[in-house]
């Protein structure tokens, strides 16, 4: 190799060569998905994004992710109008297309890589950050999750990890557009998936007050924040307003997450069998009922089975808890012929909850307000799962900040006895 060759590789920012290993691990898996192959006819009618950018395509605008004509307001905006554009140029569930979308998911997830090495490298030290980088590029949730599962997991997982980026930026400066930056990310990610709005507030909040400590203004660029985030989900609130005549936070599903959680079976954490997708009688009576009655009316029925059966309840809540930290849920025989993998998942999971514990119990100690920011974001971000019902992917949004966490302590390990070794 020359020289200039050389030089030239060399000036390549590390975070680059991050994304390219990421991103060519990633795809190399794709042809190796067995599990969630969009392509078989078992799978296609039941990809909810798809079905919703299948009736973008037609013409039919936000359609309903079921086999239905109605008008939907499930799934939120940003991700059904992605893949509706590489359904438009590589039509409409056709293998290139398929294979588009789940090369698109591994590019988003491969970038997360940049991010999540700025946040560590400011949060815990510069090789925190390299380690951290180079961790999520291998790391296997990371890789099988981006290259299997077809959704806006990847998006919302980049956009938190931005949104933690611009909140240290925050924290020591009082600009405007920096603020501003921050409400638009943050309304972004929330039309991708509502359930990250939890966190964009404490988030502000964290922030305005350490520029409060440090006798800078905090309320003028607070207010800007609010105002674009509002400003950005603001067309879609509009959209579901017009088109049901009700006000509708972002999504109109609660009712059918919570019923399919909270029904009495709990052999396996949440009822797909019940699910209209799943389900004849169910279709059959949401296109009967029309969607916001349907939702309605599944919220009554699991209202009425969780007053009936409080105990059960917060048992339940407790085992989603468990679950989403551990993946733990049970090993009785039904359950593991419907979840084969889960005696090899568990303890990897439960090792990366314990490591990201130890890393915050550290990062206390030395950097308290990283510790809060991470502890905050962890503890709010899945509580809604907790109460509705747990599926493996929605803690894949929080990989990011469990793998810096834990790069924290293998690296401060690895000082501590290199310093003493010395």
């Amino acid at each position: 190799m020359s020289s200039s060759a050389r030089g030239w590789l060399r000036k390549v920012p590390v975070w680059a060569w991050m994304v390219l290993v990421a991103l060519a691990l990633r795809v190399a898996v794709i042809p190796f998905d067995t599990i969630e192959n969009l392509m078989d006819a078992e799978h296609v009618h039941a990809w909810e994004q798809g079905n919703v950018a299948r009736a973008l395509v037609a013409g039919r605008g936000f359609g309903s992710p079921f086999v239905s004509e109605q008008t939907s307001a499930i799934m939120p905006p940003v991700y059904p109008l992605i893949v509706a554009g590489i359904f438009e140029v590589l039509g409409v569930h056709t293998a290139a297309s398929i294979f588009a979308v789940h090369a698109f998911d591994c590019l988003t997830n491969a970038l997360a890589c940049i991010p999540i090495f700025l946040v560590a490298r400011r949060s815990f030290g510069p090789r925190v950050g390299l380690w951290a980088g180079w961790a999520w590029a291998f790391f296997p949730y990371g890789i099988y999750f981006a290259a299997a599962w077809a959704w806006s997991t990847h998006l919302l997982m980049l956009s938190l990890v931005w949104m933690l980026w611009a909140a240290q930026r925050m924290e020591v400066s009082p600009r405007l557009r920096v603020w501003a930056g921050f409400g638009l990310l943050a309304g972004f990610a929330g039309l991708c998936e509502p359930s990250v709005l939890v966190v964009a507030p404490f988030l502000l909040l964290l922030a305005a007050t350490r520029l409060a400590r440090a006798g800078q203004r905090w309320l003028a660029p607070g207010l800007v924040a609010c105002v674009v985030l509002a400003a950005t989900i603001a067309p879609w609130l509009i959209r579901e307003a017009v088109d049901f005549h009700r006000f509708i936070p972002m999504r109109d599903s609660m009712g059918l997450e919570l019923w399919m959680g909270n029904n009495g079976y709990d052999t396996r954490f949440t009822s797909d069998q019940i699910h209209p997708l799943h389900d004849a009688a169910e279709l059959a009576a949401y296109n009967r009922m029309g969607e916001l009655a349907y939702m309605d009316w599944k919220a009554a029925q699991a209202h009425a089975y969780i007053a009936a059966h409080r105990g059960w309840y917060v048992l339940m809540c407790l085992r989603r808890a468990v679950y989403l930290w551990t993946g733990y849920w049970s090993f009785s025989p039904a359950y593991l012929a419907m979840e084969p993998t889960d005696p090899f998942n568990v303890p990897f999971q439960t090792c990366l909850t314990l490591l990201a514990v130890a890393g915050l119990v550290l990062a206390w100690r030395r950097a308290p307000w990283e510790a809060v920011r991470y502890a905050g974001v962890l503890f709010l971000f899945p509580m809604v799962y907790y109460f509705s019902h747990p599926e493996p992917y929605h803690m894949r949004t929080l990989d990011p900040l469990v793998v810096i966490l834990g790069c924290y302590v293998v690296v401060s390990w690895h000082h501590l006895r290199w310093g003493r070794r010395r």
